[in-house]
C-alpha cells in the first residue's frame, strides 16, 4: 500500500518533470513533422484514456457439467473452494486435533499476498479449538488470472459462496470472517453491501481504507491516467522509495514473504486502481456492517496510515456492534508481528465473549488517533 503511494507519486513527479520548466515569451518554433505526429499521438492517447475503463477480471463461464459450488478437499489441509462461476480458489485449513471446532474463521489475505498469510495464526487458533480456512482471492496466489484485479461485486459473491459452504460443512460452529489489509477491505465491502455473507462475526486486521478520498490530487490524477494508458504494465516500486517502509517488526517474516514465489512483487497499474476503488468502498461502508465487528490497528502501521483510518472510523460513527483495539506496539500485518500472539489471544477472547475485556487491555482506536497529530 505504501509502495502504491510512492509509485504513483513517482509517476506524477515524472509527468511534471517532463513538462517545460519555464515559459518563453517568444513564439515557439513550429514542430517538425515527426514532433507533430508525436504530439498528436499523445493527445489522442489522453483523449482515448478518458473513455477507457481499467481492466478487471470478469466472471468465468462454468464448465460443462458444473453442479454448483462445492469444496474440493485435498490432503494436509489443502483444497479448493469451487465458487458460483466454477472458479477454483485454493485454500489452506488448520483444524483442531481430536475435536470439532467451536468457531471457524474464513480468512482473507492482503494485497499481493496469498492463502499462507495466516500460517502463524491458524495453528495457534487450532490449539484453542478454532478452525481457520484461508483462501486465495481472485488474482492472487494460485487463483485464476494471477495479477489481474477482480471487481468488488465478484469478490463479494465469492465470499458469500465460501461462507455458505463453510457453514454447511460446520453447521454447529460460530462462523467468522477475518480480513487482513486488502482482505479487510473485501470483508467490509461485502458485509456493508446489500447482500452480506451469512457469517456470525467479523474481524478486521488493519483493513485497507486508503481510498480515493484520502489520496492527494496528484496521486488521484496520476493513477487515473496510468490505469488507462498503461493499465496492463506491471511495475515494482524502486528500492530507495520503500527502503524505510516496514509492514511488520518481524524481519524474518518479511524476508520470507519477499522470497515466496506465490507473492506478487510487480503490480499492474489497473490493479492498483482497482485496489483504491475497493479501499474507498471499505472506507464508506464500514458503518453499514451490521454483524458484530472487531477492528484491530497498530500504532506503527506505515501501510494504512492513521489519517485514512481515522476518516473511516469517523464516517462509521458510534456503533454498538463495532469494537476496536489499538496496539501501541503493533504494525500493519498484525497477525505476523512479533507480538502476534497478543492479537491471536484477543481475537479468541472476543469470539468467546464479545462484551468481555480483551486480554491485552488494548483501548479503542479512534480516541488514540484523535490524540495523535499524525492522524490529521
Amino acid at each position: 500500500m505504501r509502495g502504491l503511494y510512492l509509485l504513483v507519486k513517482r509517476l506524477t513527479v515524472w509527468m511534471r518533470l517532463a513538462a517545460p520548466s519555464s515559459v518563453s515569451l517568444r513564439e515557439p518554433p513550429s514542430p517538425t513533422r515527426g514532433e507533430g505526429r508525436l504530439i498528436a499521438a499523445l493527445f489522442l492517447s489522453l483523449a482515448l484514456s478518458a473513455c477507457a475503463t481499467p481492466h478487471l477480471q470478469a466472471p468465468q463461464t462454468p464448465p460443462l457439467g458444473f453442479n454448483g459450488p462445492h469444496i474440493e478437499a485435498g490432503g494436509e489441509g489443502r483444497g479448493a473452494f469451487v465458487v458460483q462461476d466454477g472458479a477454483r480458489l485454493p485454500y489452506l485449513r488448520w483444524s483442531p486435533e481430536d475435536q470439532q471446532p467451536w468457531a471457524v474463521i474464513v480468512a482473507l489475505h492482503g494485497f499481493n499476498d496469498h492463502y499462507a498469510s495466516f500460517r502463524l495464526a491458524g495453528p495457534w487458533w487450532a490449539t484453542r479449538g478454532i478452525e481457520t480456512w484461508a483462501y486465495d482471492q481472485r488474482g492472487f496466489g494460485l487463483s485464476p488470472h494471477r495479477g489481474e484485479f477482480a471487481p468488488e461485486s465478484l469478490t463479494s459473491a465469492d465470499l458469500r459462496t465460501i461462507v455458505a459452504l463453510v457453514r454447511a460443512e460446520r453447521p454447529n460452529a460460530l462462523i467468522v470472517v477475518a480480513g487482513e489489509s486488502m482482505g479487510g477491505s473485501s470483508t467490509i465491502a461485502a458485509f456493508g453491501g446489500e447482500a452480506p455473507p451469512d457469517a456470525d462475526r467479523v474481524v478486521l486486521l488493519a483493513p485497507g481504507v486508503w481510498g480515493w478520498s484520502s489520496q492527494s490530487p496528484f496521486n488521484r490524477a496520476g493513477l487515473w491516467a496510468a490505469a488507462r494508458l498503461m493499465g496492463h504494465r506491471a511495475v515494482e516500486p524502486p528500492a530507495f522509495a520503500v527502503r524505510n517502509i516496514r509492514a511488520s517488526d518481524n524481519t524474518l517474516e518479511l524476508i520470507r514473504n519477499g522470497r515466496d514465489p506465490l507473492s506478487i512483487l510487480s503490480t499492474r497499474f489497473d490493479s492498483m486502481h482497482g485496489l483504491v476503488d475497493l479501499m474507498e468502498a471499505a472506507s464508506m461502508r464500514l458503518g453499514a456492517v451490521e454483524k458484530p465487528t472487531l477492528l484491530l490497528y497498530g500504532a506503527h502501521d506505515q501501510i494504512v496510515r492513521k489519517g485514512p483510518m481515522r476518516l473511516a472510523l469517523e464516517r462509521a460513527g458510534e456503533r454498538p456492534n463495532l469494537r476496536t483495539a489499538y496496539y501501541p506496539n503493533g504494525w500493519h500485518i498484525l497477525n505476523r508481528d512479533l507480538q502476534g500472539e497478543v492479537v491471536y489471544r484477543d481475537v479468541e477472547a472476543w469470539l468467546r465473549d464479545a462484551a468481555a475485556p480483551l486480554p491485552s487491555g488494548a483501548g479503542p482506536v479512534l480516541p488514540a488517533l484523535r490524540a495523535d497529530p499524525k492522524a490529521r
